[in-house]
């Protein structure tokens, strides 16, 4: 039986989170910024062509958040097993807004500085290469905007005889933006265009 001491034990000091997080996939990502030649550049990875999953697309050094590990902790590990770098040179500034994808993923980015870059040394089995591009340039130079339609397909067995007043229950379609940078012969898209957008606003006025 619950009585007020024992709600207010189940509530008191929760941190709200997503619901259905259970349900989804956890990766987090690092959004490397380096000093050159006095302006601040972004540094992103090429992604190994022999990977299954995205091959040499373009991303953030990051990935999956295992058990017992924190979005950071996962940011920099991930960052360190992708490109070498040494813990003490990765500078992380801040947290930025939770990505929610429409295929179940949440990803926590965190953006910060990476110095020495000398010492990098890629996992060749996940990154062919990295390149930088210059934050000014991504500023003056807006992402072409596309839209999919994102679209519910009930399952055969919901019974919508449950659903109050409805015979013919219709969900509503929604929609998910898709973003294209373009630098040299490089294209920033997908996750890594949507990361990167909600971080250049920070600098817009």
């Amino acid at each position: 039986m619950f009585n007020r001491q024992k709600v207010l034990d189940r509530l008191t000091n929760h941190k709200p989170y997503i619901n259905g997080s259970e349900y989804m996939r956890r990766a987090a990502v690092f959004i490397p910024m380096v000093r050159k030649d006095g302006e601040i550049h972004i540094l992103f990875e090429v992604r190994a062509s022999s990977l299954k999953h995205r091959p040499s697309e373009i991303s953030f050094p990051g990935g999956g958040i295992e058990e017992g590990e924190t979005p950071l902790q996962a940011a920099i590990r991930e960052t360190q097993e992708e490109i070498g770098s040494y813990p003490e040179d990765i500078k992380i500034i801040s947290e930025l807004d939770l990505l929610i994808t429409p295929v179940k993923y949440i990803i926590h980015p965190f953006v910060g500085y990476l110095d020495n870059i000398e010492h990098i040394k890629l996992n060749k089995d996940e990154v062919d290469h990295v390149f930088m591009v210059p934050l000014k340039y991504l500023l003056e130079n807006h992402p072409k905007k596309y839209f999919n339609t994102v679209q519910v397909l009930p399952d055969q067995n919901l019974p919508f005889d449950l659903i109050p007043g409805e015979k013919n229950y219709k969900f509503e379609n929604g929609k998910s933006q898709v973003l294209f940078y373009k630098y040299k012969d490089y294209v920033i898209w997908g996750i890594t265009a949507k990361i990167l957008y909600n971080f250049l606003e920070f600098f817009k006025d």
